[in-house]
């Protein structure tokens, strides 16, 4: 059994006057490529970029991020 990230990245984005992912991405100091990347699931941030976008969006990590059992 693996686990995997989910995440409602994209959700807080359109809660939060329909943020680009490019406006997310330069917030974060990542690349847009990156934001689709993790929103879709193809790509598990580090820990300094899971940080970075919930301070992003003034929330924890675990309201961002969890852990879905495969």
């Amino acid at each position: 059994m693996s686990n995997k990230t989910a995440n409602r990245v994209r959700e807080f984005r359109e809660q939060n006057n329909r943020m680009t992912q490019q406006a997310l991405a330069e917030q974060v100091g990542v690349s847009r490529q990156t934001i689709i990347a993790i929103e879709t699931g193809r790509y598990q941030p580090s820990l300094e970029v899971a940080l970075k976008i919930a301070t992003a969006f003034a929330t924890s990590v675990e309201s961002l991020f969890w852990l879905v059992q495969e």
